[in-house]
């Protein structure tokens, strides 16, 4: 399989190098003796080594198909997880006038430049850019195993890299990869079990974009296109109907829909509802604070902690390293990313903490609207707003006074508590699992280079596992 590799991708032999990896990866082998019943295996023994290539870009034919091409976004935006999808796609067409090759699902991949150390795992055939060096894994080799190990030597895989402009990892080292092994059945199970906690993490990930969907489509439904009061003017009697299919329990569909008027006025809207702007729903809430009065442990969320398009902050870090001046944020309120708003980067702050002053803190003006101002806030037509009257031309920013302005529809009190009633639960629900999945990443993370080093042996950590359920 060695040959096999170097024959498909040509270039420099193995390096003679030796450079130790952290736990269980090391660029040529090591000295040290692996775990007891573990064998320090080149990694080209085990697993094809492959690379990847970018179909031209000056030939839009080779680009929009059936197959999915991994790039450098798609692995810094999933680290860890094992993808179907990609932001790009290549065809046939792109495959056969390249350098790339579709490779089967369950290759490993890693990323090399630019981003080091960011590890994916194909879910179904696709190809990668040049970036990554893939690895599709022989009967020896548990296709998680690796991806764990790779995780695991975050830090040591920068030591294999070098360049001035931009550290890359070299395929002289790569082939000269050493991986500590196990046998395949202890592979499995080590990974296995890392596997259980990035389920539960994945599943809590999938249950809040569920419910920021459900919560965005009531929203746009009930006070953007008014469709309550549109398909009462439309005949429709059925309350559940009314409604839009959003609310199924008929009682609570009946209650509701009787909330909703009958009729528009002459300036299309509902009947008995106002037009005005957010400054009458919302105020800025950010208290500035000197670094100096600010405790060591306080959480501090940072641009760079907020994700795009996800109301669910799940990272923050602590903020013994803030040197300026900071935002104070309580629990419930919400972060708006004012620098580049086009990167729709809104969510609901899980803790007390601080936050850096490009995020503008909002808060409702009563705890009913508070569910309101945060679908209201991470809307696309909102976002859209605040970066038209951005200003700057490098480095745009928004902030309260324009935000102030984004006109709205205030409907009835009666209509805004049951907002409230119906997707506070929502929100809550997604902080917990914030919460759930802080927890759970603690685990794994505490487990991982144990596991991967066997310090702690598979069965110590079934035990340890049973205990923590």
């Amino acid at each position: 399989m060695e040959k096999t590799a170097k024959r498909k991708l040509g270039g420099r032999e193995a390096t003679s190098a030796r450079i130790d990896g952290d736990v269980a990866l090391a660029v040529g082998k090591p000295d040290r003796a692996p775990p007891k019943g573990w064998r320090w295996r080149l990694l080209t023994d085990l697993a094809r080594l492959e690379s990847g290539h970018t179909p031209s870009r000056k030939r839009p034919e080779y680009w929009g198909g059936e197959i999915p091409w991994i790039g450098i976004r798609d692995a810094t935006g999933n680290h860890g997880r094992t993808i179907s999808q990609t932001n790009e796609y290549t065809n046939q067409l792109g495959i056969a006038n390249s350098a790339a090759r579709i490779l089967p699902a369950g290759t490993v991949c890693l990323s090399r430049t630019a981003s080091v150390g960011y590890v994916v795992v194909m879910g179904c055939p696709m190809a990668t850019s040049q970036d990554f060096v893939n690895w599709s894994c022989g009967p020896d080799l548990s296709a998680n195993f690796l991806k764990y190990a790779l995780m695991a030597e975050g830090e040591a895989l920068l030591r294999f890299a070098s360049g001035s402009v931009h550290q890359t990892i070299y395929f002289p080292e790569v082939k000269s990869f050493y991986l500590a092994t196990p046998p395949i059945s202890e592979q499995i199970g080590i990974a296995e079990i890392l596997g259980s906690l990035d389920a539960k993490i994945e599943l809590n990930r999938q249950m809040n974009e569920t419910l920021e969907a459900m919560a965005q489509a009531l929203f746009r439904d009930w006070f953007v296109e008014f469709g309550p009061t549109g398909r009462k003017l439309r005949g429709v009697t059925d309350p559940v109907e009314v409604m839009g299919g959003l609310v199924q329990n008929v009682e609570r569909a009946l209650a509701l829909a009787a909330l909703f008027p009958a009729k528009l006025d002459q300036d299309g809207l509902p009947e008995g509802w106002k037009g005005g702007t957010l400054g009458d729903l919302a105020k800025s809430a950010g208290i500035t604070v000197d670094p100096n009065s600010i405790e060591p442990q306080t959480p501090y969320i940072g641009l760079e902690h907020m994700p795009r398009k996800s109301i669910a902050l799940n990272e923050w870090e602590a903020a013994s390293k803030v040197t300026s001046t900071k935002a104070k944020f309580e629990a419930g309120q919400i972060l708006f990313g004012k620098l580049r708003p086009y990167f729709h980067k809104v969510g609901v702050a899980p803790v007390d903490g601080v936050c850096s002053t490009d995020i503008v803190v909002l808060d409702a003006k009563t705890a009913m609207d508070r569910p309101l101002l945060t679908s209201l806030a991470s809307s696309d037509e909102f976002v859209r707003f605040t970066d038209r009257g951005s200003t700057g031309t490098k480095m745009p920013r928004t902030g309260w006074a324009n935000m102030k302005s984004y006109p709205l529809v205030k409907a009835s009190e009666a209509v805004r508590q049951s907002y409230s009633d119906l997707i506070g639960p929502m929100l809550d629900r997604i902080v917990a699992n914030v919460h759930e999945n802080q927890a759970l990443a603690a685990t794994r993370d505490l487990l991982l280079p144990k596991l991967m080093s066997g310090e702690i042996r598979l069965s110590d950590a079934e035990d340890l596992m049973e205990a923590a359920q």
